[in-house]
């Protein structure tokens, strides 16, 4: 099962989706507007994935 939320993107502030991802405890943001992604785990909150263009890492 999942649900689908609609949200503004953080990256760009664009229309973007949340998706709730039950069965994988996984949520997965992303953005069409500028192919934003971050799949986190739902449990533990960790960071799995993430694409930001734009946001440059600190090394």
């Amino acid at each position: 099962m999942q649900i689908v939320q609609k949200i503004h993107c953080p990256n760009c502030g664009s229309k973007a989706e949340r998706y709730y991802i039950f069965d994988s405890q996984l949520t997965r943001t992303q953005c069409p507007s500028c192919d934003y992604l971050m799949i986190t785990c739902t449990r533990t909150g960790r960071v799995l994935e993430a694409y930001a263009p734009g946001i440059h890492a600190h090394h």
